[in-house]
């Protein structure tokens, strides 16, 4: 087997499986754990992998899931660095409660193996969080969206009403000098009950959704003390922002050569 292809196979191993152990992984390889080592720095620098103490967890941009697949082509540079910039709010054994959205996904990425207790309501970020030795995990039951993998509804709702947090952050469809919005009916209600939950509320949003209204709305500006944005945002919605009581967080946008 060619280099490249065993390390195309160990990446889909590791992608399937969220974590695995490195004597299954050079087992199902035919290869010594020395070259899974090698292998593995290399998934490591491009952001596909983190090895943990035991193994491997697959940390690539997103997992098989519809709403995922769809936004990896949509703006998925700025949620990348968006993420990159709300990581900077959750300080060492914060209590934290992630939503399902695609950026908050990427702030879930970023945040594996650091000492934190998470809260989610998301199958994708659960199953981040789940082989990772140094956080506590809390997932929240509920009706799951096929689409979303995330769980919203009564049921997810009523253990919302006993989780207490310091930080609650979730992604939106739109926002617009009304507030902010979604567009599931019922994720919004659970969303409502993530804020009641939270001491901070920190919303994630790349700049395509300023100035749009989705299907439901959720909450006035005001409600949320921190929005996090990359620097696609224009003065004048700064100015609405902030003057709603808002702390806003511009993550600055790298671009590359083939951008």
């Amino acid at each position: 087997m060619l280099v490249e292809q065993r390390r195309n196979r160990l990446l889909e191993l590791v992608r399937v499986r969220r974590f695995a152990a490195l004597p299954e992984l050079a087992e199902e390889l035919s290869v010594s754990e020395s070259t899974v080592r090698r292998d593995l720095e290399q998934l490591e620098r491009q952001g596909s992998a983190q090895r943990i103490h035991g193994g491997v967890l697959y940390t690539g941009t997103s997992p098989m899931i519809p709403h995922f697949e769809e936004a990896q082509t949509h703006e998925w540079s700025l949620k990348k660095a968006i993420a990159g910039k709300a990581v900077a709010l959750v300080e060492d054994r914060d209590t934290i409660l992630l939503d399902g959205g695609s950026t908050t996904y990427e702030v879930a990425r970023l945040l594996l193996g650091r000492s934190l207790s998470v809260v989610t309501n998301s199958l994708p970020v659960a199953n981040l969080f789940a082989s990772d030795t140094k956080s506590d995990l809390v997932f929240l039951g509920g009706n799951v969206c096929p689409r979303s993998g995330v769980a919203r509804g009564p049921y997810t709702d009523r253990m919302l009403s006993m989780v207490r947090v310091r930080k609650t952050i979730f992604s939106v469809a739109g926002i617009n000098e009304e507030g902010f919005y979604n567009n599931d009916l019922l994720l919004v209600e659970t969303e409502r009950a993530m804020m009641r939950a939270a001491d901070e509320v920190i919303v994630v949003a790349d700049s395509t959704k300023i100035g749009r209204q989705s299907l439901t709305h959720l909450c006035p500006l005001k409600d949320v003390q921190h929005l996090v944005v990359d620097d696609g945002i224009d003065d004048d919605w700064r100015k609405i922002i902030e003057a709603a009581g808002v702390k806003l967080h511009v993550a600055k946008i790298e671009m590359t050569k083939d951008e």
